[in-house]
This record gives structure tokens, C-alpha cells and sequence, in this order.
């Protein structure tokens, strides 16, 4: 049996890269791998998903979906679905961590109001596309099981002086409450890591096609406000208070059946969510697989949930953490 460097070695002579060079790119919080691969005046990305660890049919199938529809996600250039490799067109350099920090040659260019206003437009558009026959949905059960990651990764690797087991099972029960409300809208495709790193600006290009689209493979059907949410409340930077305020009023606005405040209660919810959410997966990279870094995002990411519990309807969780976790 070859070894996974072998196996990259025969998926790329077989598409006739074996003469490329290879550039491995920084790896990001999945098991995914990714490489430039360059050879003369061309340039393409390597997808390296261990099956073992990531299946690549759900990418496949979601690009295929965003393609269609006119969005700018990667073009597929060659795939092997049973040793988890595909070959993708290249987005470039010009992510919005990018453009916005200052590290692209176009930064200059361009500011946070512009690429934000482009972002909410993609949101808008995918929200009138038809929703694909198969992919899971975004239920309460999902999104139960994704505020429990808080509950089992960071309650206990923290000093709280309460019962670990009590707490947790207290959390999940108002959580069980703070989730049982009625859709603000219709379900959409919820692409779920809709933030700065996973957003590419492409310039050049028209209309929604502007806005580059990585990270999909999870996305699921649901509410329309959980990418308003991970775009505007990231873990990894920080997104100016009057472009929050300005991108929200712009859905709004083209979005008038929706009930402000409606989406707002929806928002808190739902920020909340995503939110200890990511407390939780934060922690656990760090506690099990040893990447402690993610745990310099974990202010920005408290501040974000501050301000979320301010709402009124996030009382019963605010009351949770006061008890629970009161520093």
C-alpha cells in the first residue's frame, strides 16, 4: 500500500504535474491539506483529505451546486474521491484577511465597507437560489450538539466552582429553550465558515463573482442568518462597528418581508450559538490536538458573546454563565 506521499506523487503524474513544484500553504483548524502546485506559467491547488479523517464528496458537491448558481467557488480540475484529492482552480493571495490587514498589493484599493457590502450581496443571492436536494439540515439536534463542544471542552478545562456535570446538563436545557422559536424566513444554504479567511477578492470579476468562496464543505440548510452572523462576528478579526450596523441594514433592506426585530432576537440566538460554539472547538484544539493558538482568539470571541447576552432574549443564558462561569 503506498503512503500518502506516494499517492499525492501518483495523483499528480497522472494529471501530469509530476514535474510541478510544490508550495505547502499553512494548515487551518480540519485535516485538510493544501499545496500550490506550479509548473510553467500555471498554477493550481491540491486538496489533500485523508478519507480516513475527511470525505471530499460533500466539497465536490457543494462547489458543484455554488458553480452552477454563478458563484465563485473553485473550478475541479481532477479528482480521486477514494484517496481524498482534487485538483482546484487557484483563487490567489487576496483573501479579505488580506486585502483588509494591508498584506496584498490591492489593499490600498479597497476598504472593509466594500467587501463587506459584496459578502452580504453573495448572501442575498444564494438566499434566492434553489435549495439542492440532498444536504443535511441545520436542526436543533445539529445545532444542540455544536453548543455542547463548550460544555464538554471548555467547562472542564477551566476553574469553575461548580458541579461540572449539573452545569452542563443545566446549559443544554437552556439552550433546548433559547432554540425553540419559529424561522424568520425561509431556510437557505448556510456555508457556516462565511468569514475573512475563507473569503477571496477577486476584483476582476463581476458582481457576485467578486467574492471567492472557500470552506463550504459543511454548509447545510438553514436559517438565513447564521452567515449574517459569521461574517460579521469573526473569531479572527475584528469587523468595524458601523460596517455591522451598515451591512445588517442592507440585507434588511432588501430583505423587507423579514421582521427587524425578529432577526434581531435571531441574530442574538443565533451569534450565541456560533459563538460558544466556537469556544468549545477552540478548546479542543487546543486541549487534544495540541494547537494552542486558537486559544489567542478566545477574547475576541468572549467579547463577541458579551455582547450578544445584552439582548434580552439570551437572559436565560446570561443567567447560565453569571452562575457558571461568573469571571
Amino acid at each position: 500500500m503506498l503512503n500518502r506521499e506516494e499517492q499525492i506523487k501518483e495523483f499528480l503524474e497522472k494529471n501530469g504535474y509530476e514535474k510541478a513544484a510544490r508550495i505547502p500553504l499553512s494548515s487551518d483548524a480540519s485535516f485538510r491539506r493544501y499545496e500550490r502546485i506550479a509548473l510553467d506559467n500555471e498554477v493550481v491547488m491540491l486538496m489533500d483529505a485523508p478519507p480516513e479523517k475527511e470525505k471530499i464528496e460533500p466539497f465536490i458537491n457543494i462547489d458543484n451546486y455554488l458553480r452552477r448558481r454563478g458563484f465563485s467557488s473553485p473550478d475541479i480540475y481532477a479528482e480521486d474521491r477514494k484517496n481524498g484529492f482534487l485538483l482546484l482552480e487557484d483563487l490567489g493571495n487576496d483573501s479579505y484577511t488580506n486585502v483588509l490587514s494591508g498584506k496584498s498589493p490591492i489593499s490600498s484599493a479597497y476598504n472593509e465597507y466594500d467587501l463587506y457590502t459584496a459578502a452580504v450581496d453573495v448572501l442575498v443571492q444564494l438566499g434566492r437560489s434553489t435549495l439542492p436536494r440532498k444536504m443535511p439540515d441545520y436542526d436543533r439536534k445539529l445545532l444542540i450538539k455544536e453548543c455542547k463542544l463548550l460544555a464538554d471542552w471548555y467547562l472542564p478545562n477551566v476553574e469553575a466552582d461548580v458541579n461540572i456535570k449539573n452545569a452542563s446538563d443545566n446549559y443544554i436545557e437552556t439552550w433546548e429553550g433559547l432554540l425553540n422559536f419559529n424561522k424568520i424566513a425561509d431556510d437557505v444554504v448556510v456555508l457556516r465558515d462565511y468569514h475573512a479567511d475563507n473569503l477571496m477578492w477577486l476584483p476582476d470579476r463581476n458582481g457576485v463573482e467578486q467574492v471567492g468562496l472557500l470552506d463550504f464543505q459543511d454548509a447545510v440548510i438553514g436559517s438565513p442568518v447564521y452567515d449574517i452572523v459569521s461574517l460579521l462576528e469573526d473569531a479572527r478579526r475584528d469587523v468595524g462597528a458601523s460596517t455591522v450596523k451598515a451591512m445588517i441594514n442592507r440585507y434588511l433592506d432588501i430583505r423587507k418581508s423579514i421582521n427587524r426585530d425578529d432577526f434581531f432576537a435571531a441574530y442574538a440566538i443565533y451569534a450565541a450559538q456560533r459563538n460558544c460554539k466556537i469556544i468549545g472547538i477552540f478548546a479542543r484544539l487546543a486541549n487534544r490536538d495540541g494547537k494552542a493558538r486558537y486559544l489567542d482568539y478566545l477574547p475576541r470571541v468572549w467579547g463577541h458573546l458579551q455582547r450578544d447576552m445584552e439582548h434580552p432574549v439570551l437572559a436565560p443564558l446570561r443567567r447560565w454563565f453569571d452562575n457558571a462561569l461568573p469571571k
